[in-house]
């Protein structure tokens, strides 16, 4: 029985001795600057020669909107939005790319707001303020098409004039020939 005992004795005994053992003092881990502490994350790195553009600081929703409805033929429409979109943002970038959506629209023959000569003076005042930044790309568009209207104005222009001149040139050809058959017949032409 002693030999049954004597298992079960020891268990309680070192259970007892495990219970009432001290606790081990606790380790206060030392206190860390944040610049000590290094974090490794698992990110691509960064290129020296990354060009990073920030976010578009202009809401073009009007703007946008107005391109879908300057396609769809509604003008007076279109002038509406882009009129919005400037009220809306106050940046100068806005007010140009706004300005520049309304003088492409004075340049439109189907337009009523259709004027070549105020198209002409917007497009020349607006070469004078264009601003930096990133702008819209059919507001890139407007402005290219808004430069080969203005160089077939010019060509237009230069080709009346010098047709003018031409049918000058032509009218005193024919008057000299005119009096030099006179001169020569001696007689009046009809």
């Amino acid at each position: 029985m002693l030999q049954k005992l004597l298992p079960l004795a020891l268990a309680v005994l070192f259970m007892t001795a495990c219970a009432s053992a001290p606790p081990e003092p606790e380790v206060v881990p030392e206190q860390r600057s944040p610049e000590d502490v290094k974090l490794t994350l698992n990110l691509p790195e960064e290129a020296d020669n990354c060009i990073c553009q920030a976010p578009e600081a202009n809401d073009r929703t009007f703007l946008e909107r107005g391109m879908e409805t300057l396609a769809d033929g509604e003008y007076i429409e279109a002038v509406q939005y882009f009129q919005r979109y400037q009220r809306l943002e106050q940046l100068p970038l806005a007010q140009w790319e706004g300005d520049l959506a309304i003088a492409y629209v004075s340049m439109l023959p189907s337009s009523p707001f259709y004027d070549v000569d105020a198209a002409l003076r917007a497009y020349t005042d607006l070469q004078s303020r264009e601003p930096d930044g990133h702008k819209h790309h059919s507001i890139v568009i407007m402005q290219q098409a808004l430069e080969s209207f203005v160089l077939m104005e010019r060509h237009i222009w230069d080709l009346e004039s010098r047709t003018g001149m031409l049918q000058e040139d032509l009218d005193k050809r024919e008057q000299a020939l005119k009096r030099l058959r006179e001169l020569t017949l001696g007689q009046p032409e009809d």
